[in-house]
């Protein structure tokens, strides 16, 4: 992880053309052939900063009851567990991340990649919303509109934010994304689902 931190500060202050797998291992004091062992690319160095938002969004979701809607239990979840200091350096250094990806394309890939890996995630936890298996066609295209959905959300919010168009507080981002996900899906999956009667 110190890794990607150090590779999301030199991204986001010398741009990624200008920043060498030589320059991540310097500033990581490590070797070069450490970066090469662990990381594919200099690009893919900052997918484990990106990959600490979405866990936590993503371990959030799998607590969400039945009963709640998508916004109303993030919010509250939100009140109930403050993040660290360091999760709101990670999320800060995600945002100037992802405000990036439209400028420099090769940050796309690993963006993508952590994107996939949330949404094979969210997959489980739509399954139990729709009440149907994980790999039902039905729950697959729903977690892939709905992540798909959030990625865009989370772009947009990023480059106007680190522009400074316009200051986001995080249940504004939380309505945000419940409204893209409610217009991509077909699924009622963001409102709380009604309980079965019993027979």
């Amino acid at each position: 992880m110190t890794v990607s931190r150090h590779a999301a500060a030199l991204f986001g202050t010398q741009g990624v053309a200008n920043t060498t797998g030589d320059d991540i291992a310097a500033v990581a004091g490590i070797s070069t052939r450490t970066v090469w062992r662990y990381f594919r690319s200099k690009e893919s160095c900052i997918e484990p900063v990106l990959a600490a938002s979405a866990y936590r969004f993503m371990t959030s979701l799998r607590r969400w009851p039945l009963s709640s809607s998508f916004e109303d239990f993030l919010i509250e979840d939100l009140s109930a567990s403050s993040p660290t200091p360091q999760d709101l350096a990670d999320d800060t250094a995600s945002i100037r991340l992802i405000s990036l990806v439209g400028e420099e394309p090769a940050l796309r890939a690993p963006w993508l990649m952590v994107c996939g890996q949330a949404e094979q995630a969210f997959s489980a936890v739509i399954a139990r919303r729709l009440d149907l298996p994980a790999g039902d066609f039905r729950v697959r295209l729903s977690s892939t509109t709905a992540i798909a959905a959030v990625r865009v959300v989370y772009e947009e919010i990023s480059v106007s934010a680190v522009a400074g168009v316009r200051t986001y507080t995080p249940e504004d981002v939380i309505r945000e994304l419940g409204r893209a996900i409610r217009i991509t899906s077909n699924e009622p999956i963001c409102d709380p689902r009604p309980r079965r009667p019993r027979l």
